[in-house]
């Protein structure tokens, strides 16, 4: 579960800032958390100043959604009820393994992570993240082939089908560019 409070930094703060209004530096300061406490107050959520995933999907920024085990709220409770499992908004080892049972039914990474990948492939959630929020949720990494190569190891030429994974433009989860608490 990914959460956004005072002191983070990264790409996910900046959308948040920019939903906003704020400047969108990336560095989670007062001015943030004034105006996410406004935002939550305003829309009756808990105005503790940190954005979760129910701040997330209230504010229409699916792609900052992530959910595995320990996440709590509305948005784990429309999650169960996707997967078919007791709908407590408690995310626990039951809700994982309807996850994972999930993704692996449909390609996805088995990981027992709910993000905007996984999220897009419920009715549920179709609405509110599609392939934009998906694309979103991602950064590109360097690709592979610009580091460089021990002189002993074999040249290789990059698969060409585009279902093997090395065809595919590296890319990762946005969460990984944060630093700081969350």
């Amino acid at each position: 579960m990914s959460y956004l409070r005072k002191s983070v930094t990264g790409e996910p703060v900046k959308i948040l800032q920019t939903k906003l209004g704020v400047p969108a530096d990336g560095d989670f300061g007062p001015a943030t958390e004034a105006a996410l406490k406004a935002y939550q107050t305003k829309n009756h959520l808990a105005a503790d100043g940190v954005a979760g995933p129910d701040t997330f999907m209230q504010m229409g920024l699916g792609e900052l959604v992530l959910l595995s085990q320990g996440a709590q709220g509305e948005t784990v409770k429309k999650l169960q009820q996707a997967l078919g499992v007791a709908a407590d908004g408690q995310f626990g080892p039951g809700t994982e393994k309807a996850l994972k049972d999930f993704q692996k039914a449909h390609g996805l990474d088995v990981d027992g992570m709910a993000g905007p990948d996984t999220l897009a492939k419920m009715p549920a959630f179709a609405s509110a993240i599609g392939a934009t929020q998906v694309a979103a949720s991602q950064v590109a990494q360097a690709s592979a082939a610009a580091a460089p190569q021990p002189a002993a190891a074999p040249a290789t030429l990059p698969s060409l089908d585009p279902k093997t994974p090395a065809a595919k433009a590296p890319a990762k989860s946005i969460w990984s560019t944060v630093k700081g608490w969350f």
